[in-house]
């Protein structure tokens, strides 16, 4: 149980979760916990998936990195067969459910695990635009909770994904600075001009100031039904100055151990910034907005 847990990156899959749960929160009217709890266990079941047929394609390169190579695959504690099983199994079962709620919230759940698997999973050795295009997967699951929660897509969607997208870069190049060593063991140069150098940390800096700058659209009124107070403002502009001084210490003294603050800030950036929104909508919108 405990390679199976390692095999789907159960911790990795919940971290996800809660962006669609995000989405779901944001997205409906009232709760229907059944439409709800659907949406948690497909969303599992399929980022799962997703990671299963991850590490699948890279045993050859996870048995080279000391941060991986203790993973059931390139251990040897599980076999192919076994692994191919569960990745196929949990990613149709979690589909299945993603359709209960929707065909459309189903879709997206389709494509993010297609384009994990089939696009950005293979151009990791290739090229360091993999990142570009694992931005797209990994920016589905917050839209795919609105989706989930309102059966159509449209620019309070559309504006959850283009945060997450952009929020991707700052959070992976941090990871993939200060395991830069790591990753060239296996082939991976995944930092903008494949080196520790200022391009990549001027890039993590701009693409984090876009994170903040998206992050504040819903307080202009151009995002239909997706709405900010302006005190969910004013506190998503102060987490957002804290990520960007991450971002710039980094750039002036480049290091791993700021490039890993980096990372942890990354993190909780994005969960304060979808709980911001969350309890906004539950507590503030009807004082502010009637």
């Amino acid at each position: 149980m405990r390679d199976t847990a390692q095999l789907l990156k159960l911790r990795l899959a919940a971290s996800v979760v809660f962006s669609a749960w995000a989405g779901y929160m944001l997205g409906i009217d009232t709760i229907d916990w059944t439409d709800m709890f659907t949406l948690i266990a497909g969303g599992m079941l399929v980022v799962g998936s997703s990671n299963a047929f991850n590490q699948l394609w890279e045993i050859r390169q996870d048995a080279l990195m000391h941060r991986t190579r203790t993973r059931p695959l390139p251990a040897g504690r599980m076999t192919e067969t076994r692994a191919l099983f569960i990745a196929a199994t949990t990613g149709t079962i979690g589909l299945i459910l993603l359709a209960e709620l929707n065909i459309l919230t189903a879709l997206f759940g389709f494509l993010s695990l297609l384009l994990y698997v089939l696009a950005y999973t293979p151009l990791k050795a290739k090229t360091p635009w993999a990142v570009f295009v694992g931005a797209f997967p990994g920016a589905i699951p917050s839209m795919l909770g609105w989706v989930a929660a309102t059966g159509r897509f449209g620019i309070e969607p559309g504006l959850l994904f283009a945060l997450q997208f952009v929020w991707q870069f700052p959070h992976f190049w941090s990871i993939a600075w200060f395991s830069f060593d790591d990753y060239a063991r296996a082939g991976y140069f995944l930092l903008p001009g494949k080196e520790k150098g200022p391009v990549a940390t001027y890039g993590l800096f701009v693409y984090g100031l876009f994170m903040v700058a998206i992050s504040l659209l819903p307080y202009t009124g151009i995002t239909g039904k997706l709405i900010l107070s302006w005190p969910a403002a004013l506190l998503a502009l102060l987490l957002g100055f804290w990520v960007i001084a991450k971002a710039w210490s980094l750039r002036k003294n480049p290091s791993d151990s700021l490039a890993r603050n980096m990372m942890f800030s990354t993190i909780g950036y994005l969960t304060g910034i979808q709980l911001i929104y969350v309890l906004d909508k539950l507590f503030l919108h009807e004082y502010f907005f009637g």
